[in-house]
């Protein structure tokens, strides 16, 4: 499901509700979730999941093209856990 898709399914579902403030909604509360974990917290929705940031450590890596080794500096990287509810209802549903 695309970020449209989410939207035109909420303003669907909320027929009280004109699509423009759907989609206002649906990307306010994508950047929340972007700017807290930009500043390093950790964003956690009760039932679905825990989003945070982990770092990967400098290391060598290789450019597949060439073989040619190359540094691969730090980086921060988001990370999905999933919450109990939600693995459950993935692991019933089948």
């Amino acid at each position: 499901m695309t970020k449209s898709e989410l939207i035109a399914r909420l303003a669907e579902l909320n027929p009280h509700l004109y699509q423009r403030d759907v989609e206002r909604i649906v990307t306010t509360i994508f950047d929340e979730i972007a700017a807290a974990l930009a500043r390093g917290d950790r964003v956690e929705l009760r039932g679905f999941g825990a989003f945070s940031v982990k770092t990967r450590d400098a290391r060598q890596g290789r450019n597949p093209r060439t073989g040619e080794s190359v540094d691969v500096s730090e980086k921060a990287v988001p990370f999905f856990k999933t919450g109990k509810q939600l693995r459950e209802r993935l692991n019933t549903a089948r």
